[in-house]
């Protein structure tokens, strides 16, 4: 006995020493560190709140919940209290007084979203598709100038392209907030309501919007494509038609399949656009239905709406990757002989192609900042006599009390609540580009060195899974996070500072954004041959010097991109946001209450500080570094 007892000890001993002598193999690699630190943090950033909004459906949040539960099913619940009754409560409403509440507040409002969000797509990859067809494979000239113009709508916050819309097309013939937009007052055309406000401008500003990001995806993939493929059709005398649908199109053919999928999961949780142009009430969207449960005080069935979109999104990124699944790894770099041969559209035919191009082109990208500008100058709206700075430099410019008694009434520049949240909105995307875009460096280095192990699979889909919350969802998730009493310092309500206001969204932002830059970093790191590595650490170098002065020096660009497209998006959210912050903390919160209640110079003049500096912003980056969001496409 002593003999098998002092075996089987030994045993042990041999199997923990083993143990240990393979966690601390495991360690040794920076990356494995850089999986399972980043793997913990993200779980609890983002699975957490996650499984906190799928539980909380089944708790009444508020009294008025319970209630109205109470009220339907004959039960006797009060807040705090667990129940699934919420869930059929919200879609298949039994009570005969409410036969048309689910259809009402849920049904309509989802199908009506998803028909938006098509129309958006098609939009979208028909715009973005048919630039970036031009700008790589014709001899169109201006292209430089197009390429950098056109992802201006993407850069701008979406509410500006609907800001645009409404200060276009607004005439005094509507019955919904009607008003002197551009074109009545230019030419005196009154277009009908529900080409100003509805359905159909929602679908077409989001359309707007998004084809930038359809021309970045298609026009990369174009201009990569090996030109042999092309050349070789050529020389066997294949049309140009039978060239674009049989190789052509093929080859694009998983961009444009993962534009249209993120395109629809962005455009149907969109908030922001349909609030804007919903002036009419006649195109209430899934959206809209779930920030008004949450401003009701029936925050369960906000979080039931939340649930469902969410669970539609993770439909669609599934459907995405099995669509792509054949097309994972691919190269960039390889043996082609040069860039496909361009199609001659003729000296005539090229010069008309590009007059057309820049005119759509500069009405969508370039003439909304001229209205805003002009919106921003005109005391009374439409007359571009009544130019006047005051709005900008003048002292008590607002005198509407609801807004005066909760911030300073002086104009733009000189207005310190103005001021400050622009200095804010400048902090908080700062803050949040640098952390997002060094942890997508980070995570893109980890997973291009464990692409085949598990884990690296569970941190890349993990640190991607933000991206397909809606933002509202999000941020109704968070400010139940920053409810618990551990921290009640976050929360803004509570403390009174602004200081916890701008610490939650660098919190939220660094979570949400964090998609934008571990792809890039990813992509990035996949592009780089392992011998370069190989031959620094041949060479003594360290991790920290191998990336800093090998690794990020070769794919600079790629990485900078990766903090600059969180920043940029940062400037210009503010649903993400709405729900832990006040009217007063970002540019975009201030923006949206002075739009909201009628002051409506100051909100463009606003609108139009964000886009320039975000505009700027990006110019400057891209001529110092050569990074940009538009970059390898143009020219």
């Amino acid at each position: 006995m002593d003999n098998s007892a002092a075996v089987q000890q030994n045993k042990f001993s041999k199997n923990v020493k083993k143990a240990l002598n393979n966690v601390g193999h495991f360690f040794k690699s920076p990356s494995n560190i850089i999986i399972v630190v980043f793997g913990i943090i993200l779980s609890l950033l983002i699975l957490y709140p996650l499984a906190m909004m799928v539980i909380k459906t089944f708790q009444f949040q508020t009294g008025i919940e319970a209630r109205a539960i109470n009220a339907v099913f004959e039960t006797s619940y009060k807040r705090g209290d667990w129940s699934f009754y919420q869930w059929p409560y919200l879609l298949f409403n039994p009570h005969p007084d409410l036969a048309e509440f689910s259809k009402a507040m849920f049904w309509v409002p989802l199908g009506r979203s998803i028909l938006m969000s098509l129309v958006a797509c098609v939009i979208a990859i028909v715009g973005g598709g048919a630039l970036a067809f031009l700008i790589t494979r014709t001899n169109m000239p201006f292209k430089g100038f197009i390429s950098a113009v056109f992802v201006f709508p993407y850069i701008m916050p979406s509410w500006s392209m609907a800001m645009f819309w409404v200060n276009f097309f607004k005439n005094t013939g509507v019955t919904a907030a009607p008003g002197v937009g551009m074109l009545e007052a230019m030419f005196g055309i009154q277009t009908p309501q529900a080409l100003v406000y509805g359905f159909w401008p929602t679908a077409i500003v989001m359309g707007l919007h998004y084809a930038p990001f359809a021309y970045i995806l298609i026009g990369g993939i174009l201009r990569n494509m090996d030109a042999n493929l092309e050349e070789a059709a050529t020389i066997l005398k294949a049309s140009r038609a039978k060239i674009l649908a049989r190789i052509t199109l093929p080859i694009v053919a998983p961009a444009m399949v993962s534009t249209v999928l993120l395109v629809f999961a962005s455009s149907i949780s969109s908030y922001t656009v349909p609030s804007f142009l919903d002036a009419d009430k006649s195109a209430r969207l899934i959206s809209i239905t779930m920030r008004g449960f949450f401003t009701a005080g029936q925050t369960g069935l906000g979080y039931i709406v939340a649930t469902v979109l969410m669970v539609m999104s993770i439909l669609i990124l599934t459907l995405n990757n099995w669509f792509t699944r054949s097309r994972k790894n691919f190269t960039t770099v390889s043996g082609k002989s040069g860039q496909a041969t361009k199609i001659n559209l003729g000296k005539a035919g090229k010069w008309i192609a590009a007059v057309i191009v820049v005119i759509i082109v500069a009405f969508f990208a370039i003439f909304p900042m001229v209205t805003f500008v002009l919106e921003s100058l005109e005391e009374t709206a439409g007359d571009i006599t009544s130019v006047t700075l005051k709005y900008w430099t003048g002292k008590e410019v607002m005198d509407d009390p609801y807004i005066t008694t909760r911030m300073s009434g002086n104009g733009i520049l000189i207005n310190k609540d103005i001021m400050g949240a622009f200095g804010r909105s400048v902090l908080t995307a700062g803050l949040v580009a640098f952390i997002v875009g060094t942890v997508g460096v980070l995570i893109g280095y980890a997973v291009s060195h464990n692409r085949r192990s598990r884990i690296a699979s569970y941190l890349s889909s993990l640190a991607f899974l933000p991206y397909l919350i809606p933002s509202l969802c999000f941020s109704a998730v968070y400010m139940a996070v920053m409810k618990q009493p551990a921290l009640s310092f976050l929360d803004i309500t509570t403390t009174g500072t602004q200081i916890s206001a701008i610490a939650m969204c660098v919190i939220m932002g660094s979570v949400k954004f964090l998609p934008f830059a571990s792809r890039s970093g990813t992509n990035a790191m996949l592009q780089l041959s392992g011998e370069i590595e190989e031959a620094a650490i041949i060479n003594g170098a360290s991790w920290p010097k191998r990336m800093l002065r090998i690794i990020f020096p070769i794919q600079k660009a790629s990485f900078i991109s990766g903090y600059l497209l969180p920043f940029i998006s940062c400037m210009r959210e503010f649903t993400l946001f709405t729900l832990v912050i006040t009217e007063k903390t970002l540019a975009t919160s201030i923006l949206e209450y002075l739009n909201r209640n009628g002051a409506s110079q100051v909100a463009n003049g606003i609108n139009l500080m964000i886009v320039l500096f975000v505009v700027i912003v990006n110019l400057v980056i891209n001529k110092v570094t050569g990074a940009s969001i538009d970059k390898g496409i143009g020219g």
